[in-house]
């Protein structure tokens, strides 16, 4: 498997919140990262693929809310997101494509 599939495993998606938004005034960038991935792994795929210099990683997870589905209780899935923080004058801009 090459190194570039690799780094599309680790990222699974942007985040586009109101409260992701809000942390792009910071330079940041908040993305949905597969559970098993580690802080390491997500700063070097979010180099390799945006090209940009990554100051910090800070990574959370959501646990799945308990909903009902057609009568019947169901569960979400959790979701570990990353916090991206980038070095000064570096951007990426999630927003494109939509």
């Amino acid at each position: 498997m090459s190194a570039k599939a690799e780094h599309y495993d680790v990222i699974v998606k942007p985040i586009i919140t109101e409260k992701a938004t809000m942390t792009a005034d910071n330079n940041g960038v908040v993305f949905q990262v597969s559970k098993d991935s580690t802080k390491p792994q997500i700063k070097q795929a979010v180099e390799a693929l945006f090209g940009v210099k990554v100051k910090a990683v800070n990574t959370t997870i959501t646990k799945g809310k308990t909903k009902r589905f057609k009568g019947q209780l169901g569960r979400r899935v959790d979701v570990k997101k990353a916090y991206v923080t980038l070095e000064a004058g570096n951007t990426i801009d999630v927003s494109t494509g939509l």
